[in-house]
């Protein structure tokens, strides 16, 4: 590396630092019911603080994909950076309200992550801000697209992540509100995990250069649905390979002391497969 691409390297990341900062002041500015600081530090709040840290590192995602490509210029790579960063901070953020309004709708998110300190919650809205991190990334990255690409691939990702949560609804025996709202951490982490596989499917199948609407829009459809068949495929998998002795409803509703182990097992299942569908398509 030649001083000259190290200098762009350190500007790069001293505006990547920035962004990341407004990102942070733009949620505390719209999350005022709470102080951020008091809840993890005098009530050590763990539910918030991994619903926070899904929304840090959705930022970070979506932030990085501007970074993703070719130099054009120190000056139009700042620009495209301030400009798609700048998208980016906007998307995460109304991310975080489809998931409130539309994926967990049936209570209040905020009053299960400050009232009830439920990790159930704070691990579905960390997976759901790290899903639509990685969309955004896809819908950034990648040559030939502008603003209006990038927010109608978001989109798409939101409709695939709500598409998702009716799956997983589906073939879960349990009703994953219901399950959330006894504070079951272990419904939360499974859901959490099929939530962000979606995210890197769907991220996948926005990602590359952008030709015409007409050339990119059938694959997109196809790799984006492959998550959908994904979930049932993987849970019949991961009940009968990689937990063959036990019936994952069983660890995961149908005790009294829900198996935070098993829901670990199973959203890796979905998160290794949705990695393989990547390196494979």
């Amino acid at each position: 590396m030649n001083i000259d691409n190290l200098l762009t390297a350190i500007i790069l990341i001293v505006v990547f630092y920035i962004l990341f900062f407004i990102g942070k002041k733009v949620h505390d500015l719209i999350h005022t019911e709470y102080n951020l600081i008091v809840e993890l530090v005098e009530k050590d709040n763990p539910a918030l603080a991994l619903s926070v840290a899904g929304y840090y590192f959705g930022l970070v995602l979506g932030i990085g994909g501007t970074l993703v490509g070719p130099s054009n210029g120190i000056v139009e790579d700042i620009l495209d950076l301030c400009i798609y960063g700048t998208l980016s901070i906007i998307l995460i953020n109304l991310s975080w309200f489809v998931c409130d309004k539309l994926i967990l709708y049936k209570f209040k998110v905020n009053d299960e992550l400050i009232r009830d300190k439920n990790q159930g919650t704070g691990a579905i809205t960390c997976g759901v801000c790290i899903a639509s991190g990685l969309i955004i990334y896809g819908s950034v990255a990648g040559e030939g697209g502008n603003i209006w690409t990038a927010i109608c691939f978001w989109a798409m990702g939101q409709i695939m992540l709500v598409l998702a949560s009716l799956v997983y609804n589906m073939i879960t025996p349990y009703s994953i509100h219901d399950e959330i709202e006894k504070d079951n951490a272990a419904a939360g982490v499974s859901f959490a995990g099929a939530l962000v596989a979606m995210g890197i499917v769907v991220g996948l199948a926005a990602e590359g250069d952008f030709t015409t609407w007409s050339d990119v829009l059938f694959d997109y459809i196809l790799i984006a649905f492959s998550g959908l068949v994904l979930l049932p495929f993987v849970r019949i998998l991961t009940d009968n390979v990689l937990l063959p002795t036990v019936k994952l409803t069983d660890e995961i509703a149908g005790q009294e002391k829900p198996n935070l182990g098993a829901a670990y097992i199973e959203a890796f299942s979905y998160v290794a497969a949705a990695f393989i569908i990547d390196w494979c398509v």
